[in-house]
Parts: structure tokens; C-alpha cells; sequence
């Protein structure tokens, strides 16, 4: 696992937290890849 990502267990306890994806619309992307993302953003100060 990369350094910075979050862990299965820590996936474990947030994942239910998302609503389960609508069928319209973009198909939804990886939530656990969104959240390390946000994470990242945070984390680093970097802008969007």
C-alpha cells in the first residue's frame, strides 16, 4: 500500500458513510481513491 492512503481498516470504518452511487448520470469513480485524493489535497496544501 502507498504511503499516505488509507488502510483497509480505516476504509472499513468510513465506507459505509457514502451513499451507495445513483444509475444516472457519470459513472461513479473509486470512493476510496476520491477520499485519498481529498486526503492528499489536505494534507499538502496543494490547491484543486
Amino acid at each position: 500500500m502507498p504511503r499516505h492512503q488509507l488502510t483497509d481498516d480505516q476504509w472499513e470504518c468510513i465506507h459505509d458513510l457514502f451513499p451507495q452511487p445513483q444509475r444516472t448520470g457519470r459513472p461513479p469513480k473509486d470512493r476510496r481513491q476520491v477520499i485519498n485524493a481529498i486526503l492528499w489535497v489536505l494534507r499538502t496544501g496543494s490547491p484543486w
